[in-house]
């Protein structure tokens, strides 16, 4: 099928009603599909598409989980490879492993497109190099390691999830340095927005175009799955983030900062001196209650950090309760702390029944969450406590709590942030004997 062909049947797709698109769906054979996907830039979003023009050095696509940014990396970097012999070309993930698992193998990476249009590339694994027939070249980088990007020159560049590299200043510096190759440089950013410094200065930049898109935009999702996000975040700071790709600022006074967060994430100790479960339980039962934070925390050389968020939503109390138990099992937990102002002795006994070796401290709240949150967020800032891994909704309801009362996060309480505190809480207290060691 040429590309004439191929835009005749979409502008008459546009048009049809839906049950003249379902006969025609149906008398397509499996190469007439693969066909017509391979026509990206009929059926794309315009967001997905590459700005036009020469002015533009950055072009910084913003949008949802599952707007289709991996996808349209993959043309436009496949396009640009095709068209030019020898090209050198970056490639660069959160980490190795992302780049190499999205970017390059993903279902929508560089070597499913490149086939869509009857090239086959050469991928060595262990070099992190794909090369395309012309003799065009991409190496795989990843933004943990600003260093591997020093030196190297790149006629283009195609940064993914900038907003995750743990090196993002020093390793997009040394990236546009590198990109001084050929005779237009440039770079196609994808990710979903956070609130960060660097991703501000890459928008407000004069040589970048910021394309943006929802999750709902993607033609090719289960509207079903999108409704269910849209339901569950939609008109929240993480579904304005996440679902829209909105770049939002830090909540006034709030106190956990992105900033904050970022910097304190980090790997999990090998041994730990204590680990306890955080529990804030919901008031009531079912679908519309609110949900049964569960968060585990452990300390190690006087220093905390947050193990696993194990929150669930609409289960009944000896639903959450098991959950509970299950999660001081796994982690050998020495403790659970609860809190009792709604259920009062109801949570300690669901707790023993679920498993009675547990150990529970029912503890009772006399002052406000973000109050009693106020100690733990200056641990955070201080460097005496972190994130042992990726907690995006736990991260969010901290986002949102404010110095000096008031929340202005997803959801109407922070749950998963107040069963934090509690564990947190609980482990700064003065413990006397001999700290009993655990080694994951």
């Amino acid at each position: 099928m040429s590309y004439e062909d191929a835009r005749r049947v979409f502008e008459w797709l546009r048009h049809a009603t839906e049950e003249q698109v379902q006969l025609f769906i149906s008398k397509l054979t499996p190469s007439d599909i693969l066909q017509l996907d391979a026509w990206f830039e009929l059926w794309a979003h315009e967001s997905q598409l590459s700005p036009m023009g020469d002015g533009w050095r950055v072009w910084l696509m913003m949008a949802g989980r599952g707007f289709g940014k991996t996808r349209a990396g993959a043309e436009w970097i496949n396009g640009l490879a095709s068209s030019r012999r020898g090209m050198r070309i970056a490639l660069v993930g959160a980490t190795i492993a992302d780049a190499r698992s999205i970017m390059v193998e993903g279902v929508s990476g560089l070597i499913n497109v490149a086939a869509s249009h009857g090239r086959k590339l050469v991928w060595e694994p262990s070099l992190g190099r794909l090369r395309w027939p012309n003799g065009s070249e991409a190496q795989l980088f990843s933004g943990d390691n600003a260093d591997g990007l020093r030196g190297p020159e790149h006629d283009v560049a195609w940064a993914d999830e900038l907003a995750k590299w743990r090196e993002a200043e020093e390793a997009w510096a040394n990236l546009q340095f590198g990109l001084r190759r050929g005779p237009r440089p440039r770079a196609l950013v994808t990710t979903t927005p956070r609130p960060m410094e660097l991703l501000k200065k890459i928008e407000t930049d004069r040589w970048t175009i910021t394309t943006r898109g929802r999750t709902s935009d993607n033609i090719n999702l289960d509207e079903k799955v999108v409704d269910v996000l849209t339901a569950t975040y939609g008109g929240t700071r993480i579904g304005r983030q996440e679902l829209d790709g909105e770049l939002l600022q830090d909540v006034e006074g709030a106190l956990w900062t992105h900033d904050i967060i970022d910097a304190a994430r980090t790997k999990r100790p090998e041994t730990f001196d204590r680990i306890v479960v955080g529990v804030d339980p919901p008031a009531g039962a079912g679908e519309g209650s609110d949900a049964c934070g569960i968060v585990v925390a452990g300390s190690s050389a006087n220093t905390l950090y947050v193990l696993e968020d194990a929150t669930v939503r609409g289960l009944s109390p000896e639903g959450w309760a098991s959950r509970v138990a299950a999660a001081a099992a796994r982690w050998g937990a020495t403790l659970v702390v609860a809190e009792a102002n709604n259920g009062g002795a109801m949570v300690g006994s669901v707790l023993k029944a679920a498993d009675s070796e547990l150990k529970v401290r029912l503890v009772h709240a006399s002052r406000g969450k973000c109050v009693r949150a106020e100690p733990i967020a200056l641990k955070f800032e201080t460097g005496k406590a972190f994130f042992a891994g990726e907690f995006p909704a736990l991260a969010a309801e901290l986002g949102g709590m404010i110095a000096g009362g008031g929340y202005d996060g997803p959801g109407r309480s922070p749950d998963r942030a107040d069963a934090m505190v509690w564990a947190m809480t609980a482990l700064s207290e003065t413990r006397s004997g001999v700290p009993r060691v655990r080694r994951l």
